[in-house]
């Protein structure tokens, strides 16, 4: 009846507004420009981007501190690292470096980090450690892993678990030093049949470079063999050996005395490499919280003007209104 007598007197029913899309009253503020324009949002909630600016503040000054502590760590290891590059090099001029040589029985030793956050270095190392163990593997060959590092061991344990020998962690709790390292070369030695150990490191260069790279350690009856045959080691039968003890016992000592070296550069360069690749990791990522930083201000200022000016578009209209 009411309905009929508006119609009588000429008015119009307005339709009833139905949105096309619910507007979910939980739904996060922050939403894409075309999605505000669409459910009437005005802008950005200045509460969140606050939120959000101190969350990245906190974030650059971690990564800022983790860098000063980076660069502390590779100034104490960067003057060992070269000392003991003069250990390992006369044992290459005796036993020389032969990569090429054909044996049977091959054990990879990958040498890592124990924590993250370091650039890519670790799985530089994974990569070529993989690739070692196709091209020493088929019918008549047999290649194995030794892992020191628990970032390498994560990585190696998912597609290669039956084919670690050994793994070991934690070696960079303390300092490093040679008793340490020459007690693990033993511990390898003792648990590992080869022959022929190749390990695998990061050798250091610069603070933003490293240099993968592979060292070859014979068996005594590898280098016996070898240099019977007069091949790259035939200089051997040229040396004479004074004491008591026999060729194959002299190249037993010389061999684990040659390994232990290897390994103690090796770990040094990649402990290096290490702190120098997450020095850069962690300039990188307080650089880019900065720019962060700035598009979150840039944007909060933003937001804080729009409705500091539409607020006052209200009162100069409520006025306007109240005047008329």
């Amino acid at each position: 009846m009411a309905m009929a007598a508006l119609r009588r007197e000429g008015r119009r029913i307005a339709a009833p507004i139905i949105s096309p899309r619910p507007i979910n009253p939980l739904r996060s503020s922050i939403v894409p420009s075309e999605d505000q324009s669409f459910l009437g949002v005005r802008s950005v909630s200045t509460q969140i981007v606050r939120n959000r600016m101190k969350s990245v503040k906190n974030i650059q000054k971690i990564t800022k501190a983790m860098k000063m502590v980076a660069a502390s760590k590779l100034r104490a290891i960067q003057s060992k690292t070269e000392n003991s590059r003069g250990l390992w090099q006369p044992f290459t001029a005796l036993l020389g470096d032969l990569p090429s040589v054909d044996v049977k029985k091959t054990v990879v030793v990958t040498i890592s980090s124990d924590k993250g956050l370091c650039g890519g270095i670790n799985s530089t190392s994974v990569k070529v450690s993989r690739g070692l163990r196709k091209l020493n593997s088929g019918p008549d060959k047999e290649c194995k892993y030794v892992i020191v590092g628990e970032k390498a061991k994560a990585q190696l344990v998912r597609d290669s678990k039956n084919d670690i020998e050994l793994a070991l962690t934690e070696l960079q709790k303390n300092a490093l030093n040679y008793t340490q390292v020459a007690v693990l070369a033993d511990d390898i030695l003792k648990n590992v049949e080869y022959d022929a150990l190749r390990i695998v490191y990061n050798k250091f260069q610069s603070v933003v470079q490293f240099i993968p790279s592979v060292s070859t350690i014979l068996s005594p009856e590898i280098v016996e063999r070898e240099s019977e045959a007069g091949g790259q080691l035939g200089e051997l039968d040229s040396y004479e050996v004074e004491g008591a003890e026999t060729k194959s016992e002299v190249l037993q000592n010389l061999t684990e005395f040659q390994f232990s070296c290897v390994m103690f550069n090796a770990v040094l360069e990649n402990a290096c490499s290490e702190q120098g690749a997450r020095m850069s990791a962690m300039d990188s990522s307080s650089r880019n919280a900065g720019e962060m930083l700035d598009r979150l201000t840039l944007t909060y200022n933003r937001t804080r003007q729009a409705t500091i000016t539409t607020e006052l578009i209200e009162i100069i209209s409520g006025a306007s209104a109240l005047e008329g």
